[in-house]
């Protein structure tokens, strides 16, 4: 496969007959990089990711390097993307790493010398969460499950890593934790690594490169300092705010509601 860059272009998603984006042009998401999308609710976020995933129907272009991945079957779509969704389903009686081995097999491609349980374990243990590995998922807090959800993505190693709302249900620690391993499994891996986050501050930091979505369309993108502005913010979300860029990141101060 040549090139590592995902292009997204013409792409209109929906649900059934409502349409959530369309006609959306991106410039390339580049391999080793972070991409964060941002925008109020309804903003096409999480519609524009589970599109790219191939999980539902869309048109146009998804591209990465040579490869049209709206033409691909959902089995080949699987070998270069993982999906993780805000939340795991909280009625299933397998443990996690029986879980993860079962993320892993679905994805033949992914599989390498080890046997798929030791596997497993190690993207168990790089997330954090080898403690977790015997436990139902049933019984697991929201925020174990997200951990178990985004080591089922990591197990199979994808080219294109989509994390939809990755540290909504986590404590702070944890949130630096996931959001450091995002940005470090991007460059190890030179894969694309693509997150929609609601705090600004926290996405300002942890991307190399800002979405910000508004009505199911592209309102600007760019790197962080370029994406989140005063004028961003006053004309997406409605509010008056300051943005300072300093050598640790943005620091955002909401004034007041237009």
């Amino acid at each position: 496969m040549s090139g590592g860059a995902l292009q997204v272009r013409g792409l209109s998603a929906g649900y059934g007959e409502r349409a959530v984006v369309s006609g959306l042009d991106l410039a390339p998401w580049a391999a080793g990089r972070v991409t964060a999308l941002v925008g109020p609710n309804g903003a096409g976020k999480s519609t524009l990711l589970r599109a790219i995933a191939g999980l539902i129907p869309s048109k146009g272009t998804v591209r990465f390097g040579d490869l049209e991945l709206n033409a691909l079957s959902v089995a080949g779509r699987a070998k270069h993307v993982a999906y993780m969704p805000q939340t795991l389903p909280q009625d299933v009686a397998l443990t996690v790493i029986e879980t993860v081995v079962a993320a892993l097999e679905a994805s033949p491609a992914a599989s390498g010398e080890l046997h798929a349980a030791e596997q497993a374990m190690a993207a168990l243990e790089r997330v954090g969460a080898a403690d977790l590995a015997m436990k139902r998922l049933d019984r697991l807090s929201g925020g174990q499950r997200q951990i178990a959800g985004l080591a089922q993505a990591l197990v199979r190693r994808p080219r294109i890593l989509l994390l939809d709302e990755p540290t909504s249900a986590l404590d702070l620690r944890r949130q630096f934790e996931v959001l450091t391993l995002a940005r470090d499994y991007a460059r190890t891996e030179d894969a694309v690594v693509v997150m929609v986050l609601h705090d600004l501050q926290t996405a300002a930091r942890a991307a190399d490169h800002m979405v910000v979505l508004s009505d199911g369309a592209a309102w600007i993108e760019g790197a962080p300092a370029q994406a989140i502005t005063p004028e961003t913010l006053a004309q997406v979300w409605q509010v008056r705010g300051r943005v300072r860029d300093q050598d640790d990141g943005l620091h955002l101060t909401v004034d007041g509601v237009i």
